[in-house]
């Protein structure tokens, strides 16, 4: 690594990776791209100077370190381990850091078969929205040893407000898990809660009101169920149905490798799986709502 800010390459230039990879171009650190199907989302950070990739070992080649922000271990395998991929060309000193929500297992494989070849990978998921990844005010949890932890803050501060080390590698991914599974826990519940006073005849409105003056409120609930009362807006948690039961799947299948009984964690994975089966899956989650309109045969979002 470059005694001044290290050669950054960019994998996943998505909802999050965009805000991201901008914010670091900003900041002047040296960045290369790899751009995929949608170039449009790469126009103005090669305007701000970042090189394109044509592959990803290429990428590799060009950087100190990696950044890999993609939906899960699927995408990050392939990455690693396909064509032109950077296992291929992985070597002393390059560190590769994955933003995705992955499973723990597949980060520990990638882990020691990079560690084979002198590569250190670091597990630095994402909290927030795309929003804050466009202001570069993200959360992230990274698991790394306290010397590397402190050599890659530069780089996490570039589009991070809050860096939080999680513990040694392998403890980003597991504390996101977690941190997911909280997350859509409160979701859900929301959703079936505004199903129960539907059905009911219970007024939402004051079923948002006594939440909101509480200690159970949360911004998960103000993002689905707040968002939902103003003009039936259900797009205030930016975060799909699809990849919200992907990343309960991990979940489950962590909490069932330690094992905890992981009771409401299957609840709330069988409820999104419910929610995809029922034709939501592209949608955002708060339509954990709509799911719950077409279950019960309520109608929920003003429209």
């Amino acid at each position: 690594m470059s005694t001044d800010k290290p050669r950054v390459g960019f994998i996943g230039l998505g909802l999050m990776g965009h805000g991201m990879a901008k914010n670091l171009a900003a900041k002047g650190f040296p960045l290369t791209v790899r751009v995929h199907r949608n170039r449009k989302a790469a126009e103005d950070i090669l305007a701000a100077g970042a090189r394109e990739a044509r592959t990803n070992a290429e990428l590799a080649n060009s950087s100190d370190v990696v950044i890999l922000c993609v939906t899960g271990s699927p995408q990050v395998e392939e990455i690693v381990y396909g064509e032109n991929g950077i296992h291929g060309v992985a070597r002393e000193g390059l560190i590769v850091v994955d933003t995705s929500t992955a499973e723990p297992e597949s980060t520990a494989k990638i882990r020691g078969d990079l560690a084979g070849k002198g590569t250190l990978y670091i597990d630095a998921p994402l909290a927030r929205t795309p929003k804050e990844a466009e202001e570069g005010r993200l959360n992230t949890m990274v698991g790394a040893d306290e010397a590397t932890f402190a050599r890659l803050k530069p780089v996490f501060s570039a589009y991070c407000e809050n860096i939080i080390h999680a513990g040694p590698p392998g403890h980003g991914h597991m504390l996101k898990l977690i941190n997911n599974f909280m997350a859509m826990s409160i979701a859900t519940a929301a959703a079936e809660a505004c199903a129960a006073c539907a059905k009911s005849g219970v007024s939402i409105k004051r079923l948002h009101e006594v939440i909101s003056a509480g200690a159970v409120n949360s911004g998960i609930f103000q993002l689905t169920v707040g968002k939902m009362l103003e003009a039936g807006d259900l797009s205030g948690l930016k975060f799909t149905l699809e990849n919200a039961m992907k990343d309960l799947r991990y979940y489950t299948r962590f909490a069932a490798s330690l094992p905890i009984a992981a009771i409401v964690g299957g609840a709330v994975h069988q409820t999104l799986v419910t929610a995809n089966l029922l034709g939501f899956g592209d949608k955002y989650v708060a339509s954990l709502i709509e799911s719950q309109e077409k279950l019960a045969g309520v109608k929920i979002v003003p429209h």
